[in-house]
C-alpha cells in the first residue's frame, strides 16, 4: 500500500511538474490575453511665446540663404559626364537662370542647353532648413520623370555642400543612391562633382564647372 501511494505521488509530481512547463506555452497562444504596453511618456509642455519664437526662426531667412542668394543671375555650365569609371567621357553646354523665390526662403535654377546630342531643360530648387539645419535640393528635367532629392550639411572649411540623395534607376526600376559636392570656388565660379556607385564601387559620373556670365 505505501508502495503504491508513492508511486501515484511521484505520477502525480510529474503531471504538475510537466503541467508547468507547458504552461507558459498555452498563455502566450491564448487570444484573448492582454498585451501590456509601455505608456507613451507625456511631452513637456511648450509655452505660445516659445513656440511663437520657434516659428518665426524657422520661417526667416538666415546665413545660409544668404549664399544661395549670392549666386542670382546667369551662369554658363560645362558639364562633362561619365557612364562608369572606365568609360570616354561625354560634354554638354546649359545656361542657368537662378532667381530667389518666396521671400528669400528658397532658390530656383532653370537650365537650358544640350546633353548628350539633344535639347535639355532641367529645374532645380534648392533650400536650407533653419530646423534641421541642413540644405535640401530637388532636381528634374526633360529626359526623365523621375525627381532627384538630396540633402547635405555645408562644410565651412572647404566652402562646400555634400550632398546625399536617391535617383531613379529605369533599368531597375528602383531608387539609387548617389553623394554630391557642391564647392563655391569663387565669387564667379561654382563646381558641382557627382558620384555614382557601379558594382559596388565608386566613381565620378558627372562634373559641371559654372561661371557667372
Amino acid at each position: 500500500m505505501k508502495k503504491l501511494t508513492a508511486t501515484l505521488a511521484i505520477i502525480s509530481m510529474c503531471f504538475i511538474s510537466c503541467k508547468k512547463e507547458v504552461k507558459p506555452e498555452d498563455t502566450t497562444t491564448t487570444p484573448t490575453d492582454s498585451v501590456k504596453t509601455e505608456e507613451p511618456v507625456a511631452e513637456a509642455p511648450v509655452d505660445s511665446a516659445a513656440q511663437m519664437k520657434a516659428w518665426q526662426e524657422y520661417a526667416t531667412p538666415s546665413n545660409p540663404h544668404k549664399l544661395m542668394a549670392d549666386e542670382v543671375g546667369t551662369w554658363n555650365c560645362d558639364m562633362t559626364f561619365w557612364s562608369d569609371a572606365n568609360a570616354k567621357p561625354e560634354k554638354g553646354t546649359t545656361t542657368a537662370e537662378i532667381k530667389m523665390i518666396l521671400g528669400g526662403r528658397f532658390q530656383e535654377a532653370i537650365y537650358k542647353g544640350t546633353m548628350m546630342g539633344q535639347p535639355f531643360e532641367g529645374k532645380s530648387t534648392i533650400g536650407y532648413n533653419n530646423a534641421t539645419k541642413e540644405f535640401n535640393s530637388t532636381f528634374i528635367d526633360n529626359m526623365g520623370t523621375g525627381m532627384m532629392i538630396t540633402v547635405g550639411k555645408y562644410n565651412e572649411s572647404n566652402k562646400s555642400i555634400d550632398y546625399k540623395g536617391e535617383m531613379p534607376d529605369p533599368v531597375t526600376a528602383k531608387n539609387t543612391a548617389f553623394r554630391e559636392v557642391y564647392t563655391i570656388v569663387d565669387q564667379k565660379t561654382r563646381k558641382m562633382e557627382m558620384y555614382d556607385t557601379k558594382n559596388g564601387s565608386e566613381y565620378k559620373s558627372m562634373e559641371i564647372i559654372m561661371t557667372r556670365k
